[in-house]
């Protein structure tokens, strides 16, 4: 059962829950949920600005009261009985043992049967070794589409915008997914600065804002989408089996009617260089929803239970925005020392589990596309079937695939040398070279044409490019080999024809 966040509030304060760490920015939202949960319970406040407050005017309660002063002062019993002890802001003071100590001195006192509970909110998470069995962490819930049409259709209402249609509300709504109220207030407020109107043009606006916003997250980032399907040379069983993907994601109801599992996701593993984070960012062009890609090195956190917290905070974001494509660059990267010894190994085990579990059982339309270099590297849990709807090996490109990718590039930089340049010729030097590679020689031939004031550039041009060029399968030709044997091994689909 899926209980909303004033529900769990409420269940754990009846249950004797000694500590909630509500993880979250949005303390006038928290405030009157707290209001509403705390069934005539006397509310004491504390913040960093103002010291100890009253909650209902936010006044000061005593003047220049620190932390460690209103703790001392509800060291006796009578004074803690049926109280919520509301502490905003105390992330920094976390790492000061003193305030720990007395902190988990109340936590005893009401694991012994007092009547209290204590609410922390920051929308940093920190959380002692010494606090850890106290504490219950609980995020704020994502905005329902219902919810944020009602925010957008107050502020039309607010506004006297009568003249805005119920189908830009809905594009506005899709928009605004996964900003909290006060973000949408905030670009609403905006917009309408901007002409005194909400128009269709504002809906850019809110999407550079948007991607603002998430970055500074820092564990989610909302990727522009300008490549598509047509920018990939070659892996046509790869970008035939999108194609299908997409008929079904866009077409989700109808899928779902007809039977169809929603799509998890794919896993593309290969050479580096062979167009494995391109085909992430066509995927999601082609699917026409966000791209957010995933850095999974930014989840580890140093204190107890926030890397896991960042996963779960990061996949919410993900599933509230949805649908969406995320993606996972380097996997290998993100899962290495499972298994291992330590306390950095522990947590990589455990953040592996929650994306495994998160994999197996989610049901909201995000596609994830996770790439890797080196699939030796990754724990065979992620490869079983269930996890990924399918998992492709992406090789060096074949003489075709290297005649497309040619043309693809030449054609962006030089559409008007393209018939001139013996592509022919091209593909034969460049027997094992990635597509990156080729692109890169591509660049350096034009470059060097314009530095040297050349009309156009030629054939000749392309091919002192390629002399100039190592490619990864001279200089790492062992590993390649070995590579390319163990995913034929596993019987990984290969992406090409």
């Amino acid at each position: 059962m899926n209980y909303s966040l004033k529900d769990k509030l409420a269940r754990y304060i009846d249950a004797g829950f000694p500590i909630i760490y509500l993880n979250t920015f949005e303390e006038d939202k928290v405030d009157l949920i707290i209001k509403e949960v705390s069934c005539g319970k006397e509310i004491y406040e504390w913040n960093e600005t103002n010291g100890y407050i009253d909650f209902e005017t936010k006044t000061p309660m005593i003047e220049d009261c620190t932390l460690e002063m209103m703790l001392d002062q509800l060291k006796p019993q009578e004074m803690l009985d049926r109280k919520i002890i509301l502490l905003k802001d105390v992330n920094a003071y976390l790492d000061n043992p003193k305030i720990v100590s007395k902190i988990k001195g109340v936590a005893r006192m009401i694991n012994q049967g007092v009547d209290t509970t204590i609410v922390i909110i920051s929308n940093i998470l920190v959380v002692p070794k010494e606090l850890e069995k106290f504490i219950t962490i609980l995020e704020m819930d994502y905005l329902s589409s219902d919810e944020i049409k009602q925010i957008i259709l107050d502020f039309i209402q607010e506004n006297g915008l009568d003249a805005v249609k119920d189908s830009l509300v809905d594009e506005f709504a899709v928009a605004f997914k996964g900003l909290t109220e006060f973000e949408i207030y905030n670009l609403l407020a905006l917009s309408y600065a901007d002409d005194g109107e909400l128009t269709r043009r504002d809906l850019r606006l809110i999407f550079d804002q948007k991607q603002q916003m998430i970055k500074k997250a820092g564990i989610l980032e909302m990727i522009p989408l300008k490549e598509t399907i047509d920018d990939i040379g070659g892996l046509e069983n790869l970008k035939g089996w999108f194609i299908r993907k997409a008929k079904v994601y866009k077409n989700m109801n109808k899928a779902k009617q007809y039977g169809v599992d929603m799509p998890k996701g794919v896993l593309i593993a290969g050479v580096p260089g062979c167009g494995k984070s391109l085909n992430a960012k066509a995927a999601a062009n082609l699917f026409e929803v966000p791209l957010l890609r995933l850095d999974m090195g930014r989840l580890m956190g140093k204190y107890v239970g926030e890397s896991e917290g960042n996963l779960r905070n990061a996949i919410a974001l993900a599933e509230a925005i949805s649908p969406c494509v995320l993606w996972i660059d380097e996997l290998e990267k993100a899962f290495a020392g499972i298994g291992g010894d330590g306390g950095g190994a522990e947590v990589t085990t455990r953040l592996f589990g929650n994306f495994l579990t998160w994999m197996q059982e989610k049901d909201s339309p995000t596609f994830v596309v996770a790439t890797a270099n080196d699939i030796t590297k990754l724990p065979p849990e992620l490869l079983r079937k269930g996890r990924f709807d399918e998992i492709f090996y992406v090789g060096l490109p074949s003489e075709s695939e290297r005649e497309k990718i040619f043309q693809i590039h030449i054609n962006k930089r030089r559409p008007q040398d393209l018939k001139s340049i013996r592509i022919s010729e091209l593909v034969v030097k460049t027997k094992g070279f990635s597509g990156a590679e080729i692109e890169g020689v591509i660049k350096d031939a034009v470059e060097t044409a314009f530095a040297d004031d050349k009309k156009c550039v030629q054939t000749q041009d392309v091919i002192n490019a390629i002399n100039n060029t190592h490619s990864l399968s001279e200089i790492m030709k062992d590993a390649l080999e070995k590579m390319s044997k163990e995913y034929e091994n596993r019987k990984f689909k290969n992406a090409s024809k």
